[in-house]
């Protein structure tokens, strides 16, 4: 099989930079060393001309590469099924289950987002590695819902300057504590660091440190006894924003390990669930923070058409909900 060849145009971000480091922009599983030898090998040519290692590019030049050299920065993939929302030649939108990180950390050294996206790239291309998953936003844990990941360097670069610009409207559906008073409002708080450090808990007391700006739209969708089902947008995109938020107003997440009295949500919190002997041995309805990120609205970095992408709510938040509607509707006189 001939080696995979690609011919690239310079765009005007990266005017003036080295060829190594343009084609690393391209070519994200490749190490600027590799690249070198490709270099060096006579593989690269700009505008016709063997490139030199000490060569730059500018805007508009043509790039021609044979990638004799497979890449060495290989990102591991696993072939774990993916819940695909939508996908095009450079980005893909996912709902992710609860449970999964999006890349590697910590403890959570496989079993990662990316590592199921890097396979599912692989069976796209003739080369192991051409296109690797880029991570714009996140998601924790243990929230569920639609994220968006690239596939290449600009259409990365884009969207997340479209993210910290505030460009990218993002919806979440949240299930609280208590009966939210107000069917809408903007939470302003400022959110920081827990006192003494160590931990990833944010706090909106006014003990917390280094505290940043954070605005949280939220509207009422639902109201039951004890409970509400709120929609929320967050405006900037702080740490754990909107558990901190609805903590701080008094209603906290339903099962937040973090900012909540208990990390599970079972069916006797809710008036009228059962009580007794049996509860010891229910399973909970839910053993995660009640959170899902609902839906995604953006330009397209590459098309520029607008976007817009919805993951349906996932299946334990979606009974603990159909739990508090059959407990309003038995109590309705």
């Amino acid at each position: 099989m001939e080696p995979f060849t690609a011919e690239l145009i310079v765009e005007s971000y990266l005017h003036g930079v080295r060829i190594d480091s343009f084609l690393v922009k391209h070519f994200r599983s490749y190490t600027p060393y590799r690249m070198q030898r490709l270099v060096r090998a006579g593989q690269v040519k700009i505008e016709g001309a063997m490139a030199r290692s000490d060569d730059r590019v500018y805007e508009g030049q043509v790039v021609r590469v044979r990638l004799l050299e497979p890449p060495d920065n290989l990102m591991p993939s696993e072939p774990i099924p993916l819940d695909i929302v939508y996908e095009d030649p450079w980005l893909i939108v996912l709902n992710k289950p609860a449970g999964i990180v999006v890349h590697p950390c910590g403890m959570w050294t496989d079993g990662a987002l990316t590592n199921a996206l890097q396979h599912h790239f692989d069976q796209q291309t003739q080369l192991r590695g051409l296109l690797r998953p880029g991570v714009v936003h996140r998601l924790d844990r243990l929230t569920s819902g639609v994220i968006v990941l690239t596939k290449d360097h600009l259409s990365h670069r884009r969207l997340s300057i479209g993210f910290q610009c505030g460009l990218v409207t993002k919806t979440y559906l949240t299930l609280v504590h208590g009966v939210v008073a107000r069917d809408r409002g903007l939470i302003d708080l400022p959110i920081g660091g827990v006192v003494g450090g160590g931990t990833i808990r944010r706090s909106v007391e006014e003990d917390a440190e280094d505290t940043r700006e954070s605005q949280t739209r939220y509207e009422v969708v639902e109201r039951f006894a004890r409970h509400s089902l709120v929609r929320c947008q967050p405006l900037t995109g702080r740490l754990h924003q909107i558990r901190v938020h609805m903590a701080g107003i008094g209603h906290p997440v339903l099962a937040d390990e973090f900012y909540n009295s208990s990390p599970t949500f079972r069916r006797s919190e809710i008036p009228g669930g059962s009580i007794g002997d049996a509860e010891a041995d229910e399973p909970p309805l839910l053993d995660r923070q009640a959170l899902h990120a609902h839906s995604l609205k953006f330009q397209h970095p590459i098309t520029k058409h607008p976007i817009s992408v919805e993951a349906p709510l996932a299946a334990d938040m979606q009974g603990a909900l159909e739990a508090l509607r059959e407990s309003r509707l038995q109590a309705a006189p």
